[in-house]
């Protein structure tokens, strides 16, 4: 049984859900699907305790999320954004269950396509703080390049305003093009899009490097670890 704490938003939340089944669906049978659990967020709550930088009473939600969860019969866990997995260590410590990590998840996949230098998009806290690009480099020895502080700002701001709204304007995508450009020419070889949402506004043809989803990623390395148990 897999455990997804989502809702955060809740339009990268349906694309788990959607993946997870899919992926069922492929492996067992046009009527199988994925046994799961879902806690969804009020993502309004969510934002305004991030943004007010209120990481405790964070920690404190996620936590209980996942405890909920383990209580409900989950036998994995899966925090359904990326921002988030800034207490991911906390919240594997507050259960028995695995916490399966987003960002591992992605770095296996970069590792296997030979590529060691990454540029790294997400909200301003992902691409800024240690927790998610730290752990990149002393977990996976990838060498994490960011954007710069005004493409970081631009990242961000499409990020709350438009992608958790379900909305991807043709501007957006065009921005977020720009920025991967300036990447690759900065010397990276894949670009990760370190936030859920992303994957609703770029496609792999605005790259000239490819693209690891996030999203796609974690949710088919939940599949494989439910399956193998």
């Amino acid at each position: 049984m897999i455990g997804l704490i989502g809702g955060m938003s809740w339009e990268s939340s349906a694309e788990y859900y959607r993946i997870l089944n899919q992926g069922i669906r492929e492996r067992h049978g046009q009527t199988a699907s994925a046994r799961c659990l879902l806690w969804s967020f009020d993502f309004a709550e969510i934002e305004e305790l991030q943004h007010r930088g209120d990481w405790v009473s964070l920690e404190a939600l996620m936590i209980d999320a996942a405890r909920r969860l383990e209580a409900g019969g989950a036998e994995v866990l899966l925090i359904c954004t990326n921002t988030m997995h800034k207490m991911a260590d906390a919240v594997q410590s507050a259960v028995g269950v695995p916490l399966l990590h987003i960002a591992d998840a992605t770095a296996e996949a970069v590792k296997t396509a030979n590529i060691t230098r990454v540029g790294l998009l997400g909200t301003a806290f992902t691409m800024e703080q240690d927790f998610y690009k730290g752990r990149l480099a002393r977990h996976h020895g990838l060498d994490v390049i960011i954007p710069d502080a005004a493409d970081r700002s631009t990242i961000h701001r499409i990020i709350y305003e438009e992608l958790v709204a379900g909305q991807a304007l043709p501007a957006s995508r065009d921005a977020y093009r720009a920025i991967i450009a300036r990447l690759v020419d900065d010397g990276a070889e894949a670009i990760i899009l370190g936030c859920t949402e992303i994957m609703l506004l770029v496609r792999p043809e605005d790259s000239a490097v490819p693209l690891f989803d996030t999203t796609a990623l974690h949710a088919n390395a939940a599949i494989s670890m439910a399956l193998a148990d």
